[in-house]
């Protein structure tokens, strides 16, 4: 990894990165170096923590598998000691997706761990999964590319590094498992209704991810791993997955009729609870797409985390650099037609607002922060696309629901918020007034719509924000101001909207 050009927080290890993929069935940690697009893993921890089998009827994951989870935090964070934030990611998939308690289970976590959780999308994941094996196992064939979770399965569609279609669905080796298989029981009923129930969901993607569109078909994560080593230590197959292996790999688990009289070659004890669920997925793929031989992937969701953390770190120190973020924020104004030139407008004033917000030394200024801000400020009226009237609302519904490579699904609910807030009383933001950077970035962005309501261009030094003995003081140019009475009418509303509601104080004044 080249060394970036913009100040990071110390490291024991700044060669190295780190990874951590929370998923239903495993938690997965991986520590690698990245030279000159080489990769070379340093260490790699896997523990079984069945997170996703302790979702209870409410949707609510139990104390158990709460404290399951944590305590393999715990363990990662050992590993983790003199790691810095910007060299470590960590994501969650589809159980943490579905938990209605998950922002009390990752407030938890983050004391255990010391680094953020990331709940990201099905889709995030799948891209995420496709840029892990393009890496590691690079083709410029069609390829699919199909991983099975403890919760969700995803499919990509990809040509060379790029994915071009990819997508999850609900259903995975565990969920499964749990509903199919109850206390480990095989039969021929419970293969049959498994596979209906994974068909049922998987339905949907038999045009688009048909035969005819790929040449090649890879499966990355413990399932396709799990019942490869089986095929190979049991000497039926190398390794390559076939609809005849698979019901090789069945019919065992019927002459055994349970999971704990299962004695196969290759197969580990943990992955046994799963195995019903798992082969009548790979089986339902290999019937219903075509796929006559699947072999496993080297690449996987933890790789593609740490690449896509490396692009993170590039484009930070060179704005040349791809960074996914960036690419998702055109695609967004597109979709929803966004003024370009508005959207420009706003955006750089509230930056150079956020940058004066910090210059006098009292708040670190926080390159991601600015970076947020900035994203928010494009996309700050795509919820006209829907109605004018109250838009931000609208703006904020979208951002908070919508699929946006590269994203997170915390992330996009942060930049929400930051839309939300953007107009309107600030009682909506009552929740979050204790969190300065976030009310920081809200001021600046509520006074560059303001600046820019008539939707025209200013002078750059117009307006300048500094913070003075816990106030932060918009300064205008006199002249401007006295030829502004419109917009000065709602910057002394937004003043009194601040010292009525808010928990700090916007003084507004004049220099010639």
């Amino acid at each position: 990894m080249r060394a970036t050009s913009f100040p990071l927080e110390a490291s024991e290890w700044p060669h190295l990165l780190a990874s951590i993929d929370m998923g239903s069935n495993s938690f997965r940690l991986e520590i690698a170096e990245l030279s000159k697009g080489r990769y070379k893993r340093i260490d790699y921890l896997k523990e079984t923590v069945r997170l996703g089998a302790g979702l209870d009827a409410q949707g609510l994951l139990t104390e158990d598998a709460t404290q399951r989870g944590l305590a393999c935090l715990a363990r990662f964070a050992q590993r983790l000691k003199g790691f810095a934030p910007w060299q470590v990611r960590a994501v969650a998939t589809q159980t943490l997706r579905e938990a209605r308690n998950r922002d009390a289970f990752l407030a938890r976590a983050y004391q255990v761990l010391g680094h953020e959780i990331e709940v990201i999308s099905g889709r995030e994941e799948a891209r995420l999964i496709y840029q892990g094996v393009a890496r590691l196992q690079p083709n410029e064939l069609p390829r699919l590319v199909i991983d099975i979770g403890g919760r969700s399965t995803e499919m990509i569609l990809g040509h060379g590094r790029s994915a071009l279609r990819a997508e999850s669905f609900r259903v995975g080796s565990v969920s499964l498992s749990m509903a199919h298989f109850p206390q480990g029981r095989f039969t021929a009923q419970a293969f049959r209704s498994a596979q209906i129930a994974a068909g049922a969901e998987l339905e949907e993607a038999l045009s688009p991810f048909a035969r005819a569109n790929w040449k090649e078909a890879l499966g990355s994560s413990g399932t396709v791993g799990a019942v490869s080593q089986i095929l190979v230590a049991n000497q039926i197959s190398d390794g390559c997955i076939t609809a005849d292996g698979l019901r090789w790999c069945m019919e065992q688990c019927l002459q055994a009729g349970s999971m704990d009289a299962l004695a196969l070659a290759g197969l580990k004890p943990e992955r046994k609870a799963v195995l019903g669920g798992g082969l009548s997925i790979l089986y339902t793929l290999a019937i219903h797409f075509g796929i006559e031989s699947l072999r496993p992937a080297k690449g996987a969701l933890r790789q593609g985390v740490i690449f896509d953390l490396e692009e993170r770190i590039e484009a930070a120190s060179n704005q040349r650099q791809h960074d996914q973020r960036d690419t998702s924020v055109r695609e967004l104004q597109r979709r929803f037609h966004v003024d370009l030139s508005q959207a420009d407008r706003v955006r750089q004033r509230a930056l150079a607002l956020w940058e004066g917000l910090h210059e006098d030394g009292t708040h670190q200024a926080d390159s991601d922060a600015a970076r947020e801000l900035g994203w928010a400020s494009a996309v700050h009226e795509i919820g006209m696309m829907v109605s004018h009237h109250d838009h931000h609302r609208h703006s904020a519904y979208l951002l908070g629901h919508v699929d946006a490579p590269g994203f997170s699904q915390s992330q996009l609910r942060h930049l929400a918020g930051l839309v939300l807030g953007q107009r309107g009383e600030l009682t909506k933001l009552a929740d979050h007034r204790q969190d300065t950077g976030l009310m920081n970035q809200v001021l600046c962005l509520r006074l560059a719509t303001i600046l820019h309501h008539a939707r025209t261009a200013l002078p750059a030094k117009v307006a300048q924000l500094r913070t003075s003995r816990g106030k932060a003081v918009l300064t205008l140019e006199e002249k401007w101001a006295q030829q502004s009475p419109r917009t000065m009418h709602l910057l002394t509303e937004e003043a009194q909207r601040w010292a009525s509601q808010g928990d700090r104080t916007l003084v507004i004044k004049t220099e010639a």
